[in-house]
């Protein structure tokens, strides 16, 4: 009996934790299962749970933990989610669309919503677990139920990997803040189909401002973003290889110009079609 008090405690802990905080907190898990892909995937099983502003895109800071800024606006439209590493993926699961429906609960609508991977999910409930923004989790609901969904906490839901669709949008890449001739580091977003991007490299210029024709791998560093140290100064303009997670290359060549600067947005004329 006092074993299973105990236990009965430590559950009782974590729910509040999960009910109050939700699972994005800065903590570290080792989850190797692997990743559910492919967008003929059948539906699988999952826990969802909320974070944030109940009408909110999850972060205060509209932000996350893959890097990507503004996720209240277009094309995530505070329809965001933590993922699991099974869905994270130590930020190669960043941009990943999913349907998502919950279930076995009476204010669901079982209506299918599209969410993607925007930040990282530390305390998972299970194997696959979705700690979705207040706003994407309310989306599930029945018409006028949404706050009664809310208020259930830990959910049934079934999901599939699904293509991404950012109508009017081209890959955008963002130098980060802190970047320097020596040290260049690149978030990427708005990908299409797979979402993700696995790989990213970059071609200097020459002084004359010619590509060199020379492809530099980049280092993943966290989230979505990928960087170049050296220790000579990098040459501008830079192009940009990236890979999907299924395999598929683009070339924004010379996406960012020889006068670049941190904390700046540098739209690409590439997309995944």
């Amino acid at each position: 009996m006092v074993a299973f008090s105990r236990n009965a405690v430590a559950l009782a802990a974590l729910v509040s934790v999960l009910l109050t905080h939700g699972c994005c907190a800065e903590q570290r898990l080792n989850y190797t299962s692997k990743l559910a892909k492919a967008s003929s995937s059948p539906w699988l099983p999952a826990k969802a749970t909320w974070y944030g502003a109940p009408t909110g895109a999850g972060p205060d800071d509209n932000g996350g933990a893959c890097g990507y800024k503004h996720v209240n606006q277009y094309p995530f439209m505070s329809m965001g989610s933590c993922g699991n590493e099974p869905l994270f993926k130590d930020g190669m699961g960043c941009g990943a669309c999913y349907r998502i429906r919950c279930v076995n609960d009476r204010s669901c609508s079982g209506k299918p919503e599209t969410v993607m991977i925007t930040d990282m999910n530390y305390y998972p409930v299970a194997k696959y677990h979705f700690d979705l923004s207040g706003t994407a989790f309310g989306a599930m609901a029945k018409p006028g139920l949404n706050d009664k969904l809310r208020h259930a906490g830990i959910i049934d839901i079934q999901f599939r990997r699904v293509r991404c669709k950012h109508q009017g949008l081209n890959v955008n890449f963002h130098v980060q803040r802190g970047s320097n001739p020596n040290y260049l580091a690149v978030l990427v977003q708005y990908a299409n189909r797979d979402g993700t991007v696995v790989r990213m490299d970059l071609m200097q210029s020459t002084r004359s401002g010619s590509p060199t024709g020379t492809w530099e791998p980049m280092t993943h560093s966290w989230g979505a973003i990928f960087r170049r140290d050296t220790s000579s100064p990098l040459q501008g303009p830079f192009s940009l290889r990236i890979r999907s997670e299924s395999g598929r290359t683009l070339v924004a060549k010379q996406v960012i110009p020889a006068n670049w600067k941190p904390d700046t947005a540098y739209r690409s004329n590439v997309q995944f079609r």
